[in-house]
């Protein structure tokens, strides 16, 4: 035990043998989704690199092939237009108004804090865009499900106004953000501000702070206060709803939101937000927006058409006459009924608009009543009835019977509820007898007097039915009186125009309007015979309240419940018409055509004439030959005008003894016995041509009775002579050959008592 050494502890060895090092176990190849997960990652990173390329690329181009900051400062947006009246008054300026351009070191500090504060809070930290707010905008339209929102920066506003439309398609906005960034990279932030400061557009046609100074608050943007840079700031989103001038309280509104978005921003302190009085701003007072514009709202849209392609500011001048403008505007203020509004329309022989109302205030209402409201036109549109019935063969001196009638279950009444019974035609018309409108337009066909409007202008749809005779169709009032002024023009058709001429700021002619000849729309007796009618309802009909001292032709109309009261009438070459009643349809208590819309237009039409000479209406009816030739050759003629047939059914030469060449004269059993005067051949006992049933039916011979209610409107108007409306049958005596003449009495009317 001696000789062995002692073991310490640690120094012994493992007889095991070591453990063998661990092996790698290979990992497994991702599979499923994971694996396209991992695709789709790469393609997405591919492609956001390659457009991130692409897009680089995009905005060093569009950077490059920007103007200077010079030219930018030049460009304007819009078109000016000088609207000048017929003498070459300017009565208004349109498109933009551009201030004094204020340098970004002249611009108050509080300007340019609200506008950052309110419309692009990152501006001095973002590329052009914002990807924060837009990402921020992306979640709250997903949160409260609605579509995207506007997320534009001051860049790309700035970039929009100068070089792009306000179209809100995928493509506009891809290109407004391109541009952004490129003029991020071209100009400084300071550059860019002061840009877009003096070039955004406002409302009221005033674009640039300097602009919008002036217009507001009557001092350049240089004295801006907090209070009124606040409002012009808040401007920005909406001009015409937060117009200080259109909405005092929706302007004062807005900013308040913008000084709260100062104080959030950090640009003011709390203290300066509650101090600031924005409803204690004085503002400017406003240029007085009187009716003219109702009139140049109708007229320069024209120009589109006229000058399609044009941008250059340009002059244009117009066939307004003011004296009459203001004329037309107390006339309808002086008379309109309370609460209801007013509308007229003048028009000169050759159609320039020499007046126009469309209500009685434009700045609280600029719909223009005047051509684009659409109401009822009452007994005026009696018009095309009696225009239907003059053309027709109805003179002025025809009788009629004003007695109760029902058409297609149909019963009119009279305005007083009375019947004159057996009248001429002048007077029915005159005082606007119902039963006789409605008569007349069953007899030449409700269908007739459409067709009838239609070609005297009336643009609205038009029905047929019994009662449209008394004016159930709605129509415009310049519509209304372009008819009339049809009438007053002998029947030439006239095309209302406000523009004469449009020139350069230069002077030189881009467009003049071209007179052209109207085209005939009745013959000159139909035009005589209503223009006969139509002075007469205002010398002694519904109409007296329009009598001015000179010849006045013209017509009232009233609808159900005094709704819409109209007066239409002409004198001295001018139309003129007038429509008063309320917006909502609403009954005006005692609204009546020959009151209030006569009054009114007897007020105008005084001025309108002054300096015109009185000239007498041309109502002499020269009638057609067909109804000035006797009455039994009316509709046939003279004998010698046409080939005819006997009564043996042989055909006869006009104007001679002879029968048709190759046909022998004499009796056919070759006797000497001559023919008789005019052709007509003695009664032989030779052979008929055709047989007796034959040559009854041809000639009327044993016809039928007709049925006095018959109508025909689709043939000759002249047959109405002889017409089964009139009571008589259409065939010759058969012992006489004659015709019988034409019947002196009044027509025969469906339960109309005999004379």
């Amino acid at each position: 035990m001696a000789g062995k050494q002692p073991m310490r502890r640690g120094s012994r060895r493992s007889s095991a043998p070591p453990p063998p090092p661990p092996r790698k176990v290979p990992r497994a190849a991702p599979q499923g989704w994971r694996l396209w997960l991992r695709r789709a990652g790469l393609w997405v990173g591919a492609l956001a690199l390659v457009g991130m390329l692409f897009l680089g690329v995009a905005v060093a181009v569009t950077a490059r092939s920007l103007p200077g900051y010079a030219a930018l400062k030049s460009s304007q947006v819009g078109q000016t237009i000088v609207v000048r009246a017929a003498d070459g008054t300017e009565i208004v300026t349109l498109g933009p108004s551009y201030g004094h351009w204020i340098p970004n070191s002249q611009i108050p500090q509080v300007m340019k804090d609200a506008m950052i504060s309110i419309e692009d809070r990152r501006f001095r930290s973002h590329i052009g865009v914002d990807p924060l707010g837009l990402a921020r905008a992306v979640f709250v339209s997903v949160r409260d499900q609605e579509g995207a929102r506007a997320t534009s920066t001051i860049t790309q506003q700035l970039a929009r106004n100068i070089f792009l439309n306000n179209s809100r398609s995928l493509t506009r906005k891809v290109r407004e953000a391109v541009l952004a960034m490129a003029l991020e990279a071209k100009f400084s932030k300071d550059q860019i501000l002061e840009l877009y400061l003096n070039k955004v557009y406002f409302g009221g046609g005033a674009y640039g702070i300097d602009s919008a100074s002036r217009k507001f608050f009557s001092h350049p943007a240089t004295q801006l206060s907090l209070e009124e840079a606040a409002i012009i700031a808040g401007l920005v989103k909406a001009p015409s709803r937060y117009s200080p001038t259109a909405d005092a309280a929706a302007a004062v509104k807005r900013a308040n939101v913008v000084l709260r978005a100062m104080q959030a921003n950090g640009k003011i302190s709390p203290g300066e937000a509650a101090s600031a009085e924005v409803s204690a701003v004085k503002l400017a007072p406003e240029e007085r927006q009187d009716s003219v514009r109702y009139f140049t709202d109708w007229a320069l849209p024209q120009l589109d058409i006229l000058l399609p392609d044009n941008t250059e500011p340009i002059e244009v001048w117009t066939t307004l006459d003011l004296g009459m403008q203001r004329a037309a505007t107390a006339a309808i203020a002086a008379n309109v009924p309370g609460a209801a509004q007013g509308a007229l329309v003048s028009l000169d022989r050759d159609g320039a608009v020499l007046a126009m109302v469309g209500g009685t205030d434009y700045v609280h209402s600029n719909y223009n009543r005047a051509t684009q409201a659409v109401r009822q036109p009452g007994s005026a549109w009696k018009l095309f009835v009696y225009l239907a019935a003059l053309e027709a063969g109805y003179t002025p001196n025809d009788r009629v019977v004003d007695e109760k009638v029902t058409i297609d279950g149909w019963t009119p009444r009279n305005s007083g509820g009375t019947y004159a019974g057996e009248i001429d035609v002048r007077t029915a018309f005159a005082y606007s007898k119902n039963t006789v409108a409605a008569q007349l337009g069953n007899e030449v066909g409700f269908s007739t007097v459409a067709a009838m409007a239609r070609r005297f202008g009336i643009t609205t749809p038009i029905n047929t039915l019994p009662s449209m005779v008394l004016g159930t169709s709605d129509v415009r009032v310049i519509d209304m009186v372009r008819a009339f002024a049809a009438v007053s023009a002998k029947g030439a058709a006239i095309e209302p125009y406000g523009i004469k001429k449009v020139t350069t700021l230069d002077g030189d002619s881009l467009y003049r309007h071209q007179a052209s000849g109207g085209q005939s729309l009745v013959p000159g007796y139909v035009a005589a015979g209503i223009t006969d009618l139509l002075q007469t309802a205002v010398n002694i009909g519904t109409g007296k309240a329009a009598q001015i001292g000179r010849p006045v032709a013209g017509k009232t109309g009233t609808t159900s419940s005094n709704k819409d009261g109209w007066f239409l009438g002409f004198s001295s070459g001018i139309t003129t018409g007038v429509w008063m009643g309320r917006d909502d349809a609403r009954a005006v208590p005692g609204l009546q055509g020959g009151t209030a819309p006569a009054r009114a237009f007897a007020a105008y039409m005084r001025y309108a004439v002054a300096r015109r000479p009185v000239e007498q209406f041309d109502t002499e009816l020269k009638l057609p030959e067909w109804q000035l030739e006797p009455d039994d050759e009316a509709y046939y003629g003279q004998p010698n005008d046409y080939q005819y047939v006997d009564e043996q059914g042989n055909l006869i030469d006009p104007g001679t003894t002879q029968q048709i060449p190759g046909e022998p004269v004499g009796p056919r059993d070759g006797s000497d016995q001559p023919p008789a005067p005019g052709g007509v051949l003695p009664d032989v006992q030779n052979p008929q041509a055709a047989g007796d049933e034959f040559l009854n039916e041809a000639t009327g011979r044993n016809a039928p009775p007709v049925d006095p209610r018959a109508r025909s409107t689709d043939g000759d108007p002249r047959a109405r002579q002889y017409a089964p409306d009139r009571g008589r049958p259409y065939a010759p005596d058969p012992r006489t050959r004659q015709y019988p003449p034409p019947p002196r009495g009044p027509p025969v009317y469906p339960g109309a008592r005999p004379n």
